[in-house]
């Protein structure tokens, strides 16, 4: 969902408002407006840590540094983001060549066509390459196109085109937009990018996708123009300068309660945060229900609301409320969405509990959740302790990426504090260790699910403030995970099975949620759209979109 690591402040995407192409069908249920209670005040803990900025370089464009600029000077000031040669993708073009047309950077055939993974197999008599372009075709235009034409192969294993152009009738494809499959086209586009045919990959992206994705279209559509981003990103730029942006003085960055309304827009009309919320509340009431000294420790801690509604629930307690403290772990990213520090959070708590007659502490913790040590989270004795992970584990680097693995070594150190129970909400996706293209295929239907799960919620497709929420909230992410590689890519995201197994090697066990925790979601869900369900499974809660589960909320100790 959010990064708690650094980015740079500044991504822009093209936006796409050519006219619909129809190419899904969504019979969506009607959205039902979450009731106004104590959820409907938060204003931001949604998104917590996005930053993300849209700096419009026209009347047209926003875009990235590393897609393709138009016609003309660009005045760009990058300096901050200096590139690091020796980071570079193993899928960017050698040279500088990132501010040139990719329909430019043409490959000889060689290059293109006789790769080991595109060759042709002595086994079918080299005809493997030429079938395999053939079913791409079959699957976007029918088995009449003659879209892939003008090959002959070799029986040595070898193979020979006429023309390489020839080979991909780019004009047939135009001509058949208003009936390609978008995700189908998507996939082609980024099987190009995995097996380097750069030339192929240009032609899907500057040729077809400008003209079928639009971010005011329906979920694919949009969808549809930030996986584009990401694979322009992933093939012109490499390493740090992934996120270099064109600096525009014509459109500043959102302000902080511009992009407090945009989280805020999401969590009303979604339930994934809500869902994180009520889940881990209900699991800490109840394991804090006979402790008089109770410490949580919140590695996202945004403005805090959670522990508002928390603080609230334990004021009622038989016998008086608890004496509650609260360490918040924060980031440059939450401080911009507050557009303040982590007092801002401590002040709002310390109000609120005050005015309850619950006795309060705040301790900030003013740093990303890899930097934290056992002294930055200031545990006293006598104190249960209860620690939340709500969607930000994922954002830990691990032995893929790091020799320090933090996403272990933070859940050793969060073991060694003996909690009475540690909450862990996390996206139902698996994006960590998965080569680009698997990647890209998840990260495709993962988040079609969740554009379609925003669209139920929205009044109307080319309603501004829900395309800001998506572009600002979610966009990034997706980007991330399809552009960036080794430190650079942040979003991480591992099933439930495999976060049990790295929960078990640090020595937890799990404590199955109750019966009482599943109800209050299933209560809280009545406000959503019934599309989304629950399901409870080997002691764990899964929130569906349909058929597709999102998100796990699972507690340990």
């Amino acid at each position: 969902m959010q990064t708690t690591q650094k980015h740079p402040s500044s991504v822009g995407f093209h936006l796409y408002h050519q006219p619909m192409q129809s190419t899904n069908k969504y019979h969506l249920s009607p959205f039902q407006i979450l009731p106004s209670n104590s959820y409907n005040e938060i204003l931001g803990d949604s998104s917590q840590g996005t930053t993300v900025s849209f700096e419009n370089c026209n009347q047209q464009y926003f875009t990235l540094e590393s897609s393709l600029p138009p016609p003309g000077p660009i005045a760009c000031d990058s300096s901050s983001f200096a590139s690091n040669s020796s980071n570079r993708s193993p899928f960017s073009p050698q040279g500088s060549q990132t501010q040139s047309s990719l329909s430019d950077q043409l490959l000889s055939v060689d290059n293109i066509y006789g790769s080991p993974t595109s060759g042709c197999s002595s086994v079918d008599g080299g005809n493997e390459w030429k079938y395999r372009l053939k079913e791409i075709a079959n699957e976007l235009l029918g088995p009449e196109s003659d879209i892939v034409d003008s090959c002959d192969c070799c029986p040595e294993g070898g193979h020979h085109l006429t023309s390489p152009m020839s080979v991909w009738n780019w004009d047939q494809i135009v001509e058949k937009i208003p009936n390609l499959d978008l995700r189908a086209v998507l996939t082609a586009c980024a099987q190009a990018v995995s097996e380097g045919d750069f030339q192929k990959a240009a032609g899907w992206m500057d040729k077809v996708l400008v003209k079928m994705v639009s971010v005011s279209g329906d979920p694919i559509q949009r969808l549809g123009a930030y996986m584009l981003e990401g694979l322009r990103a992933r093939v012109v730029s490499s390493g740090s300068s992934i996120y270099k942006s064109l600096k525009c003085e014509q459109e500043q960055p959102p302000t902080s309660k511009e992009l407090m309304n945009y989280m805020g827009i999401l969590y009303r009309i979604c339930p994934y945060w809500p869902f994180a919320y009520t889940s881990a509340n209900a699991v800490i009431q109840e394991a804090m229900q006979n402790e008089s000294r109770i410490h949580i420790i919140d590695f996202q801690i945004a403005q805090g609301t959670q522990w508002k509604l928390l603080i609230q629930a334990l004021a009622q307690r038989p016998g008086g409320p608890p004496y509650i403290r609260v360490t918040g772990v924060d980031d440059s990213q939450s401080f911009h969405a507050r557009g303040g520090g982590l007092h801002i959070v401590g002040q709002h708590l310390a109000n609120h509990a005050k005015s309850l007659g619950v006795p309060f502490e705040f301790h900030s913790a003013a740093m990303s959740g890899c930097k934290v040590q056992l002294e930055d989270l200031g545990v006293r004795p006598g104190e249960a302790v209860a620690v939340n992970f709500p969607y930000v584990l994922h954002h830990m680097p691990d032995e893929s990426v790091s020799t320090e693995n933090h996403r272990d070594r933070l859940l050793r150190l969060v073991k060694s504090l003996s909690p009475k129970v540690m909450t862990l909400v996390e996206q139902e996706s698996n994006t960590n260790t998965s080569p680009f293209y698997q990647r890209f295929v998840e990260t495709l239907s993962y988040y079609s699910a969740m554009f379609e799960s925003i669209d139920a919620a929205s009044s109307s497709r080319d309603d501004k403030e829900r395309i800001n929420a998506e572009q600002h909230c979610v966009a990034r992410d997706i980007v991330n995970m399809i552009a960036c590689e080794g430190p650079e890519r942040v979003e991480r995201h591992e099933l439930l099975g495999k976060w049990r197994s790295r929960l078990f090697m640090a020595g937890f066990k799990q404590h199955p949620l109750s019966a009482s925790t599943a109800a209050a979601v299933r209560n809280l869900l009545k406000g959503f759209n019934e599309k989304y369900r629950l399901d409870y499974r080997d002691g764990a809660l899964y929130l569906f979109w349909m058929d597709r589960a999102m998100a796990t909320s699972s507690a340990w100790w």
